[in-house]
């Protein structure tokens, strides 16, 4: 029979934590930079075909690394908790596009916070969105909010279903070991 001190259990806890944080953090970031490297990708054939040589793959990963975190902190103010009793495509809409206007305007805040750090002025460091415009606006953000859904999407299904059985389900991972894993940690 083992006896923990308080002190003990709490950092099993910390620990435990801290893991599944930085588990949570490395899917949102991988799933960004894929997102962002795609968009990057895009950008640069479209710019090749007209001759000009381009590459943001660097932006696509500092990005990526950044929103993660934002996102992860916006997750845990769970603003979309009134939507819990509702059916699951009402949160799964709502996380995309919260999300999407967060992305948008965090994009924004960052580029004007680099070209007044320029000496810029405010307007000319107001970044031209989807070649600028609303129209070009619109269009960025209708892209982020149908890219984000399979994201919260499999967020929400594997919330509702329980720990790590949607992932049993897709992966095959055998709850039980996982279970046991857990229980080791």
């Amino acid at each position: 029979m083992s006896t923990l001190r308080p002190t003990d259990n709490r950092r099993k806890r910390f620990k435990a934590r801290a893991v599944e944080e930085m588990r949570r953090f490395a899917v949102l970031f991988l799933y960004l930079w894929v997102l962002f490297g795609l968009f990057a990708l895009h950008e640069r054939i479209i710019l090749r075909q007209r001759g000009i040589g381009f590459s943001s793959q660097g932006f696509a990963l500092f990005n990526a690394l950044v929103l993660a975190k934002v996102m992860l902190v916006a997750e845990d103010l769970n603003l979309g908790r009134w939507l819990s009793k509702r059916p699951l495509i009402y949160p799964i809409l709502h996380d995309s596009l919260l999300f999407t206007v967060l992305f948008i305007g965090f994009h924004i805040a960052e580029k004007v916070i680099l070209g007044l750090f320029k000496g810029q002025t405010l307007s000319a460091s107001l970044p031209a969105i989807g070649g600028g415009g609303l129209s070009g606006l619109l269009c960025v953000a209708v892209i982020w909010f149908f890219a984000l859904i399979p994201f919260f999407a499999f967020t929400n299904l594997s919330r509702e279903l329980g720990a790590g059985r949607l992932r049993m389900m897709l992966f095959g991972t055998d709850l039980d070991t996982q279970d046991k894993r857990e229980r080791r940690a």
